[in-house]
Formats: C-alpha cells, structure tokens, sequence
C-alpha cells in the first residue's frame, strides 16, 4: 500500500498533523460515555511478570544481517526494549556460503560470512538464536527442492544423515573455537523451520524430521552437552505431543520446545476446528494448549519459546496503531504459559517476496523501509516499562503492574480489529493504596501520537524517502515527555480513541522520552 492522498499532497506535513490533533476527543471526556471501571489495589499481592514478548525478535534470512539497514535497525530496537536474542532463517544457505564447492569442485567450509554476521550482532548486544536451517545445497538430496522465497533455499533432506551430523558438528565447532564455550552455551539451536509445511522436502515428514532434529540435537551435544537444543519449530503450534513422545521413547537430547502460532493462522489449523474464534485469542490459546501437553508430557519443565507469532494483518494494519493494543492484549493472555515470544519481525528490512517494494505495504517489522518508526515501534516502548511484578485485575483492556521501586505501570487499551467500526472506550481507574491525589503520567500510541501514516501521506507518500524525509517524520512522531496528571479521591477517567494504547505511571513518576527518535 503506497496511501495517497491528493488533498494534503502539497500541504506542509506539520499543519496537517497539527489539524489532525485538533480532532482529538479530550483525554477526560468520561461524561459522554459509559466507563469500564478497573479497581486496582497498590498493595495487593502480585507475580513475576518477565518481559517475555521483549526478549527476542525474529527477522528475514540470514544474509541481511549484514546490512548496514538491518543493523540500523537492530540497534533501534535494542534501545527501547533491551531485546537479547535474533532468529532468522538460512544460516547455512547458499548465499551465506559456509558450505560449498571451490572451484576445483572440492567441498570446502568458509565461515567468513558466519562470522561477519555473528559478530555483528554480539557487537550490538544480541545474541542469535540460531535456526539450524537450510539444507546446505552441497550435501542437499535434492538440489532443485526450493523453497518459493526470493532467495530460493534448499529445503530437501541431506544425502546422508551421516553428512548432516558432520556439518552440525563442525558448524557448532567453529563457534566454541572463535566465541567460547561460556557464549555459546547462552545461545539455543533450534533444528530447522515449520517442518510440517513446505519448509521441510522429507518423506513421511514428520519422521524424517524427527531423525534431522535426532541427527542435530546428538551431534551438537557431542561437541558440547551445554549446547542448548529444541524443536520442532513447527507452523499451526503442531506435532508438538508426538515429538515429546518421540524424543522421550528415544532419549534424544532436547533442552526445550519451540513452535510457531499467528492471529492470522486459522482455527482448522491451530485447533483442529472450523468454530469460529477470535483473532486475538488464537495465539494465546495455542500457547496455553502447547503448554497443557509439555505438562502433561514425561518432560514436564521444558521450557516453551514460541519462535514466530504476530498479530493479525489484514489491510496492512501491521502498519497501524492496532499493532500495540493487540500486542498487550497478547501479554495479558499469555502471561504465566511461555517464556519468549519472538515477534516476527523487528524490521521490514525482508526479503521473503523480493527486495523491499517500499515503505507501509504491510510488512512484519516495527520499523519500515527507510528507517521509519510504525505506531508498533513505539508501542512497544511503551510496553517495556512494564513492571516485572503483575497484579491480578479482571480488566481485557488493562495489564497492572508494580515496579521494583513501588511505582504502579498500567497499561490500557481500547482494542478494534481491522476492518472493524471501533469507537472510543472511557474506562475509569479506581486506584487504593497511593495517596488520593498520586500523581499520573500518561503517555500514549494512538491516532495522533507515535503514529507516523497521516505524516508520511501528507508528504505525498514518497516510495523512496530520502534520509531527510525519515528523520523528519522519526522526529514528528517520537513519543513526548509524559502528560502529567494527578488522581481525584483516588480515581482517573480516561477516554481511548479506537485502536490507543495508553501507559501510566502512578507513583515515582519517571518521565521519559522516546529514545533517540530511533535513530
């Protein structure tokens, strides 16, 4: 989508922004609507809350990570959410090169492009999680078995398993000697991706699968049992009861489970169903029954990473501010049943479908083409100052939460599905255990704040924005100092316009702003 709007084309995008803010319903206009009241005790008792959806983020293929856009962006990200792990797809395809014929047609290891794109992201402080994955062509069954991606990787099983195990071997050989055993054995290796799609090119797939994660994860441990491995990476949450079984009847090593759910995947997919449910609970629904069988497994304490998930994205709206409410309302859901989620993907730098078509065309990431923070950008900033304790609330449109400093950190959104007609929500906080006139700061993502689309339009929509253009619009929409308020006998309305997400700091009120602007 390329949103063009003649009327504004040759106006200056600041007076349209600032004619867009003048439509703003004002922040206390409970009287015109029923409230949702959410009670909150700043006392009460509350559970670890760990920033699962912020500890890793997926990305395209591997070689883009030795783009100088895609590190840009990593260390975007990075700065608003401390993110510590990157999966990407391909490191042993043809374009990174680690394993190929010279050109006398002897078979050769060449780990200068591993390591370039390794020792990129430990310089930025990200470790990878690596994804075992494709089938190096040397060594491919099939070489014409391509998977239908720009790049064209190898999905076809190796000639050998023999072949496979030397190439786990020596792959993970390498890291210890140029990175330490003590590094190394903070990554995690996960064998292939969504085997049980067209991703994986074996007979009887799930068979053969189980001896490729087999052949790796053994491999791999004979190099060093600290090595971390897991599977099976699966589309739809799938397969996941079957290779428990599998991996205890065989005593294969295993350290924990991944899988793979989005709001998009349909509920014959995920559930076996054809009852209609909602988007929004898809993927946490998937988690929590993935989580059912590892406890209900002989390996009950595996951890669970759910490897790729996003929200919905019909009509672009991965562009839009429904990203963040509906990224928080998969927080409150998922609370307590996984341990990292990694949002797919944390930048449009994507090569899927062919080299980048241009900025707000629907693309995964946080940031778009260019550089350009999206509405989910700064959503997720705002989510990072969640506290890591939660206090139990009822709300669907809330998350409470405590600081280790004692400071209350809402979060509240007014959640509208695209295609949807949503309108605004009043919910009214009820707050005991702080002082009746605590102060509030309040920072928002929502039509008018952190949302950078009616700025980019009235710039003509450029396809190619040029470095100036970015800054401006990174600079027009980075989140300002919190508005700060105050609670009236211990109480606050506040109206969300469709699709807001609002943050509130009530307590040791820390004022912040967006960092850098991303840059």
């Amino acid at each position: 989508m390329r949103p063009c709007n003649r009327g504004h084309a040759n106006r200056p995008w600041r007076a349209v922004l600032a004619a867009v803010a003048l439509s703003v319903l004002p922040l206390f206009a409970a009287r015109t609507l029923a409230a949702q009241v959410v009670r909150i005790d700043a006392t009460a008792q509350g559970t670890p809350l760990p920033h699962f959806w912020e500890e890793m983020f997926g990305s395209g293929h591997a070689s883009l990570a030795m783009r100088a856009d895609y590190l840009r962006d990593l260390r975007a990200v990075k700065r608003i959410t401390g993110f510590r792990y990157v999966r990407f797809h391909g490191i042993f395809d043809r374009g990174v090169g680690m394993y190929t014929r010279n050109s006398r047609g002897n078979l050769v290891y060449n780990f200068s492009n591993v390591d370039t794109i390794y020792d990129g992201l430990l310089r930025n402080g990200v470790r990878p999680f690596v994804e075992l994955s494709f089938m190096p062509p040397a060594i491919a069954a099939n070489p014409d078995a391509r998977y239908d991606f720009w790049y064209r990787p190898n999905v076809s099983p190796p000639q050998t398993f023999s072949k496979w195990a030397a190439v786990i071997r020596t792959f993970a050989r390498h890291l210890i000697q140029r990175y330490g055993i003590a590094e190394v054995s903070k990554w995690y290796f996960e064998v292939w991706n969504e085997p049980n799609e067209n991703f994986w090119g074996g007979p009887w797939r799930q068979k053969t699968y189980f001896r490729l994660y087999d052949t790796a994860a053994r491999a791999l441990k004979a190099v060093s049992p600290r090595l971390k491995v897991g599977g099976p990476a699966t589309a739809h949450a799938a397969w996941i009861r079957a290779f428990l079984r599998h991996v205890v009847a065989k005593h294969v090593p295993i350290d924990f489970i991944s899988t793979h759910a989005y709001a998009d995947d349909t509920t014959r997919s995920l559930f076996g169903t054809r009852r209609p449910v909602p988007y929004d609970d898809r993927v946490c629904l998937a988690v929590k029954r993935v989580r059912g069988e590892i406890d209900h497994s002989a390996l009950p304490n595996l951890p669970l990473y759910l490897t790729e998930w996003s929200v919905m994205g019909r009509d672009n709206a991965r562009d839009t501010t429904y990203v963040g409410p509906a990224v928080a309302d998969t927080i409150r859901e998922c609370d307590g049943s996984v341990q990292m989620m990694s949002f797919w993907t944390f930048s449009d730098v994507f090569e899927e479908a062919g080299p980048n078509p241009g900025p707000f065309t629907g693309g995964f990431g946080l940031r778009a083409y260019g550089g350009i923070n999206k509405p989910s950008y700064y959503a997720f900033e705002l989510l990072h100052e969640l506290g890591h304790e939660r206090l139990a609330n009822p709300s669907h449109s809330a998350i409470v939460t405590r600081t280790r400093a004692g400071a209350l950190v809402i979060a509240l959104w007014n959640l509208v599905d695209p295609g949807l007609q949503g309108r605004p929500k009043t919910i009214r906080l009820e707050v005991s255990g702080v002082p009746a006139d605590a102060p509030v700061a309040i920072q928002r993502v929502d039509h008018n704040h952190g949302n950078v689309l009616p700025i980019y339009r009235a710039m003509g929509s450029p396809r190619y924005p040029t470095p100036k253009q970015v800054a401006e619009m990174n600079a027009a929409t980075a989140l300002p100092a919190p508005e700060l308020v105050h609670l009236r006998a211990g109480a606050l309305a506040l109206t969300l316009q469709p699709n807001a997400l609002f943050l509130l700091r009530i307590g040791a009120v820390r004022v912040r702003t967006s960092a850098m602007a991303g840059r």
